[in-house]
Order: structure tokens, then C-alpha cells, then sequence
């Protein structure tokens, strides 16, 4: 028989992580709540709730509560992670782990955007989704809707190939880019999200910015053709417009100004030849 967890990374989460511990006890063989350094009433809820509380004395982040859940669940066959603030409906999780079941996957990635049918995610969030999940996919070479979902299930064989740095919510583009590094099998399936409920306590700026910045570290390494390449390109194309415009104007006789759209293009040169050897060096490696 399949041993199947739940893992719920909570931080303040008092008033919905037992509803969400209730509605997932259906489907597993144990809840494991992690209590990232709450101030409020989380692991008292959650332990009454019926969950397996592990407890972070101060607030390290959605990765590190996440990285301390699978080394604790490292006996189960299936985990599935999803958010204590009730956004994820827990009743979709036999959908969620049937492409495992089925030996179909190895991790299954829940989608709000699989299918187009998701018109309510705020303007704002949707803009800051579609970057995120572009530099995820080129940094990990895949093609998902949803790269921030936070509502996914593992195999037990898939968190073995999984060296995880980060600490905070880019997390959730750390394992993909981990899976998708060492080959393993990604699948979406389309999921409901709430909106009428307060999914994060930080800044969303700020926590946008700080998961593609990690992103973008990661793909100086993984994909760097891409990451110099594209940087370089643009630097290349600004110098020669900066170039071209002084050539056709009054400053067309500046020396200073020529010479500092020289030195732009040869910036940009170098970056993209920076690339193509690094990438060279990567093929070789492997």
C-alpha cells in the first residue's frame, strides 16, 4: 500500500492550517506541519488538529521549512506540499498523485494556468508570475504554466536527487530546476486557488524580485549561453544604437561619446563570447 504525507510549511497560519490538516487527513498517512518560527498559534492548532509538528524556533523561510519536511519524511513513497493558508483545495489531491501512481511522473506540478481557465489571479501577480515563470523555464530548460505553485507531489525517488540552497520562496524554482537537471519526469495537472485569502505576508515585490534574482544565479551556472548571451546581446544592441544615433547627429564629432559606445559594444561582445565558452566548458564537463 502507497504511504502518502502531507507537508504544510505554515508561518502564522492559526486561523486555516486546521481546516487544510482536516480536509488533507483523508488522503494521508500522516500530516506534517512545519512551524517556521511562528509568533501566533499555529503549532498548538496544528498539533490538536491531529499533525506531526515540526518546530523552527526562529522564521528561516519557506525553504528551509520545506528542506527540514523532506528529510523528516524520507520513509514515505508520495509527499505532497501544500500552503496552510487555504488557497489549495486538499480534496484535489487524488488528482495530484495519480500521474505518480501511474508511474507517469516523478513529480507533479499543480497548475492555475494549465488550461487558460484562471481569470482571477490579480493583474499584478499575473505580470510577476509570467517573468518568474519564464526565467524558470529557460533556466531549467522546461515548459510549465505554473512554476510557483506551491501545491506538488514528489516521489520518494525524486527528493533523493534533490540539493536544495534555498531558503526562502524560491524554493519552488529550485526543485524544478533540480529535477529538471537530473531528468526527472515533470507533469502538470490543472488545480483551484483561492484569492480570498491572504497568501503571503510579504512584500510581493520584494519576494518576486528575490526569487529571480536566485533564478537568475542559477541559470549563470546552468544555462549560461542564455544568461550571457541574451545579457550580452542587449548591451551589444545599445552600444551600436548609441553608435548609429551619434554618427547621424551634431555629436557625430565626440570622441569621448564614440569611444564610450565602442566600449559598450566590446562589453557586450565579451559577454556573449563569455557564454558560448562557459557553455563549451559545460558540454565538456558532462
Amino acid at each position: 500500500m502507497t504511504k502518502l504525507t502531507v507537508v504544510i510549511p505554515a508561518y502564522n497560519e492559526e486561523i486555516a492550517v486546521a481546516s487544510i490538516i482536516h480536509l488533507s487527513s483523508k488522503y494521508a498517512n500522516e500530516i506534517i506541519v512545519i512551524d517556521d518560527g511562528s509568533t501566533d498559534r499555529t503549532s498548538e492548532v496544528a498539533e490538536l488538529a491531529g499533525a506531526t509538528v515540526l518546530h523552527h524556533s526562529t522564521n528561516l523561510g519557506k525553504g528551509a521549512a520545506l528542506k527540514t519536511a523532506f528529510n523528516y519524511a524520507c520513509d514515505y513513497d508520495i509527499l505532497v506540499t501544500i500552503d496552510a493558508d487555504g488557497q489549495h483545495n486538499p480534496d484535489e489531491i487524488p488528482m495530484l498523485i495519480k500521474p505518480i501512481l501511474d508511474n507517469e511522473a516523478d513529480i507533479v506540478n499543480g497548475s492555475r494556468y494549465l488550461n487558460g481557465q484562471d481569470t482571477e489571479t490579480p493583474t499584478y501577480r499575473r505580470v510577476g508570475q509570467t517573468v518568474l515563470d519564464t526565467a524558470t523555464n529557460v533556466a531549467a530548460n522546461i515548459k510549465l504554466t505554473d512554476t510557483q505553485s506551491g501545491f506538488r507531489a514528489f516521489s520518494a525517488d525524486s527528493l533523493a536527487h534533490f540539493n536544495l540552497n534555498s531558503d526562502d520562496f524560491s524554493i519552488e524554482s529550485d526543485m524544478l530546476i533540480e529535477a529538471s537537471k537530473n531528468n526527472l519526469i515533470i507533469k502538470e495537472v490543472e488545480i483551484t486557488v483561492r484569492y480570498d485569502v491572504n497568501t503571503t505576508r510579504a512584500n510581493p515585490v520584494v519576494q518576486g524580485l528575490t526569487v529571480l534574482m536566485r533564478i537568475l544565479e542559477i541559470m549563470r551556472f546552468n544555462r549560461p549561453l542564455y544568461f550571457y548571451g541574451v545579457g550580452g546581446g542587449i548591451v551589444l544592441f545599445i552600444g551600436m544604437l548609441m553608435w548609429l544615433s551619434l554618427s547621424m547627429s551634431v555629436w557625430a564629432s565626440d570622441v569621448h561619446l564614440l569611444t564610450i559606445s565602442f566600449f559598450i559594444m566590446a562589453i557586450g561582445v565579451i559577454l556573449i563570447f563569455s557564454g558560448i565558452m562557459t557553455d563549451t566548458l559545460n558540454r565538456f564537463k558532462n
